[in-house]
């Protein structure tokens, strides 16, 4: 409830328009005082919506997959430009059905659809096909199936962009360095994200999906390996500069479990904590 409180004895009755015109200014500005405390306090108050990461625990059961293999995957090349990210090229590749029917079919043994379950892909061909193999595996009607059409976006390679594959592992190498350098920049309209720059948008949907679900299961569908890696090492507290040691192969499905890191996946050295990310450097 929002009070005024006003000391009325030094506040009285007008006798002329110019007192009456102060006073009525006086209350104005207590009146837009006790609005402005309780605007930032009622605002504090309800800031839950922003998750903090690493959290203290997660409302949702959390199931992430990387889609199968898509078409330019295939090619060997890098493809993370968004204008192309509902082209059919950008969709899964023969073997990348297969990778994601194994994905579904895990999913559907792990019981992650047993009580219903929401599946998130990203927008991307493959990832939304993928999505679509999920629900039909696990007996999950289309309308829970949630398109996301920005925050999952594969990270954008800048001028990686038609390389070859192995050159992420060069990308890799500066995220080693510091979660804040940007891979070199290119005029095509791919985005040269930094981790950083995708830890933002991971945590953005992650505070989405708390704050829309409780005690759901949501499954998340990327187009790629770093979304996953990103956000995984947020969760569970790891210095993100370490992301891709916790790299997703095409097809991967994995529980999130906020409190561990999976033993085959932990970081070569032991120190790897990072209790404050992005800021890990």
């Amino acid at each position: 409830m929002l009070t005024i409180t006003t000391a009325s004895a030094s506040i009285s009755p007008p006798t002329t328009p110019n007192l009456q015109l102060i006073n009525r200014r006086h209350l104005l500005l207590l009146t837009s005082l006790s609005l402005s405390s309780f605007s930032v306090s009622d605002s504090v108050a309800t800031a839950r919506g922003l998750l903090q990461m690493p959290p203290p625990r997660l409302t949702n059961r959390y199931f992430l997959v990387r889609a199968g293999e898509s078409q330019y995957e295939s090619l060997g090349i890098i493809n993370t430009n968004p204008v192309a990210k509902t082209s059919v090229d950008s969709g899964l590749s023969d073997k990348g059905r297969n990778q994601t029917l194994k994905s579904a079919l895990e999913l559907k043994a792990m019981g992650a659809c047993e009580r219903n379950c929401w599946i998130w892909p990203s927008i991307t061909q493959r990832a939304y096909q993928a999505a679509e193999i999920i629900a039909a595996v696990n007996g999950v009607s289309r309308s829970y199936i949630v398109p996301e059409y920005s925050f999952l976006d594969a990270r954008g390679l800048g001028a990686y962009e038609g390389k070859e594959l192995e050159a992420i592992s060069q990308v890799y190498e500066s995220d080693s360095i510091s979660s804040t350098i940007k891979p070199p920049p290119i005029d095509d309209g791919t985005p040269n994200e930094s981790v950083a720059d995708v830890f933002v948008r991971v945590t953005q949907l992650m505070s989405i999906l708390e704050t829309q679900y409780s005690e759901d299961t949501v499954i998340i569908v990327s187009p790629d390996s770093d979304n996953l890696t990103i956000l995984q090492a947020g969760l569970v507290g790891l210095d993100l500069r370490r992301h891709s040691e916790l790299s997703f192969g095409p097809g991967e499905v994995r529980y999130v479990d906020p409190s561990s890191i999976p033993t085959y996946k932990q970081p070569a050295s032991a120190v790897y904590k990072c209790l404050n990310p992005p800021n890990c450097n």
